[in-house]
């Protein structure tokens, strides 16, 4: 008899211990932005210049699929580059560094010169050295203004969400090449 009872006390303890760890290991839970060391939520403005450069012997962006389709020459659909451009102070493409724009643009309209943009803004100086912001949004270029979200980002922009305008300061017609001036709100911890 106390065998039975042992062997049903140890059964007992198994499922109810079986039953204890999945409510230490499940799916999801809520939890406090302080356990994470998260403090309070602020507002940045950052101002900066995209270089992207198509021409010379160091283009910053390169094509990476240029379809030859029948009623795309005017606008470009299906156009695709991949780029590393640089992120300066001011419009000059010699001035100072501040850091990247890398990733992707791609021609997604039949109708505009639309860009879907892809980009990870890489930080690489000052008090944001190694963070970054995640870009992701439609950049109808010929509009004085364009709008698009951030979506989200890293190091001292995690959890980060916003929208930066960006302004075409100078574009070149024959060479492609253009100087585009951001602002970006976001807000992170």
């Amino acid at each position: 008899m106390t065998t039975k009872v042992l062997i049903s006390l140890a059964f007992f303890l198994f499922f109810l211990n079986q039953a204890n760890s999945d409510t230490y290991h499940t799916f999801s839970r809520q939890i406090s932005p302080k356990e994470l060391g998260l403090k309070q939520e602020k507002l940045t403005h950052l101002h900066f210049y995209l270089q992207d450069i198509l021409s010379g012997p160091n283009p910053t962006a390169v094509p990476v699929l240029n379809p030859k389709l029948p009623n795309t020459s005017s606008i470009g659909f299906g156009f695709m580059a991949m780029a590393d451009d640089p992120m300066t102070v001011v419009p000059d493409p010699r001035s100072k560094l501040v850091g990247r724009a890398q990733g992707l643009y791609a021609s997604a309209s039949q109708t505009e010169i639309g860009f879907t943009m892809v980009l990870n803004l890489v930080f690489t100086q000052g008090e944001f050295n190694g963070s970054t912001l995640s870009l992701l949004g439609r950049n109808v270029i010929l509009s004085k203004v364009r709008e698009m979200p951030i979506v989200g980002g890293t190091g001292v922009f995690r959890f980060a969400r916003g929208y930066a305008q960006a302004k075409t300061y100078v574009f070149n017609n024959t060479s492609l090449d253009a100087t585009v001036e951001y602002n970006v709100y976001v807000f992170h911890y």
